[in-house]
C-alpha cells in the first residue's frame, strides 16, 4: 500500500522541481507567414498548496494519488491558478511521475486574461524531467492566442518560474 506522506511528497517535487537546464531556452523571436510572432520572457515567484484527494471507488489503481493545485503568481504573471494532478508511485525512492492540468487567471505583463496549462513530469532515482505547456487556444481576453513553455526552480526553498510565451502581433 502507498504510503501517503512519501507519496505526497514525491508529488510535490515532481510537480514543482526542474534543474536550470529546464530554464534554459532559445530566446530568439520566432515569425510565421502570416502573423508575427514575439517571443518574451516572463519571471517571477510562487506559492504552491498541494491538497490530496480523496481516491474514487473502483476508479484508478492505489500506486495513483489525485492531488489538488492552488498556487499564488508573483512578478510578470499576477494571478492564481487552480489544477488537478495524478501521480504514480514507482516503489523506488525518488523515482516517480506525473501529469497535471491547471488554469491561471491574472496579468501577465499587464495584460489580463487566462490560460491553461498541462504537466507531464518523471523522476529517475532523483533525475527530474519536467514539461509545462501552454495548452493551444486556452487564452482569453487579453492573453487571447498565447503559447509557450513554463519552467520551475526551486532556490533556497523558494519557488520560481520562468514563462517563455509568445502573443501573435495582431491580438
Amino acid at each position: 500500500m502507498l504510503k501517503s506522506t512519501y507519496f505526497l511528497a514525491l508529488c510535490f517535487c515532481l510537480s514543482v522541481v526542474a534543474t536550470t537546464v529546464f530554464a534554459q531556452g532559445s530566446s530568439k523571436p520566432a515569425t510565421l507567414k502570416k502573423d508575427k510572432i514575439m517571443s518574451k520572457k516572463a519571471t517571477g515567484t510562487f506559492e504552491v498548496k498541494v491538497t490530496p484527494l480523496a481516491a474514487e471507488d473502483n476508479v484508478g489503481d492505489p500506486l495513483i494519488g489525485r492531488l489538488a493545485l492552488d498556487k499564488t503568481f508573483a512578478g510578470a504573471m499576477t494571478g492564481t491558478s487552480k489544477g488537478q494532478m495524478l501521480g504514480i508511485d514507482t516503489g523506488l525512492k525518488d523515482s516517480g511521475g506525473y501529469v497535471a492540468a491547471e488554469r491561471f487567471v491574472g496579468t501577465l505583463d499587464g495584460r489580463k486574461g487566462s490560460f491553461s496549462m498541462l504537466h507531464s513530469g518523471t523522476m529517475q532515482r532523483g533525475k527530474f524531467e519536467l514539461n509545462i505547456i501552454i495548452v493551444p487556444d486556452s487564452g482569453t481576453d487579453e492573453l487571447t492566442g498565447i503559447s509557450g513553455k513554463l519552467t520551475i526552480k526551486i532556490e533556497g526553498g523558494k519557488h520560481f518560474y520562468e514563462l517563455e510565451y509568445s502573443l501573435s502581433a495582431s491580438k
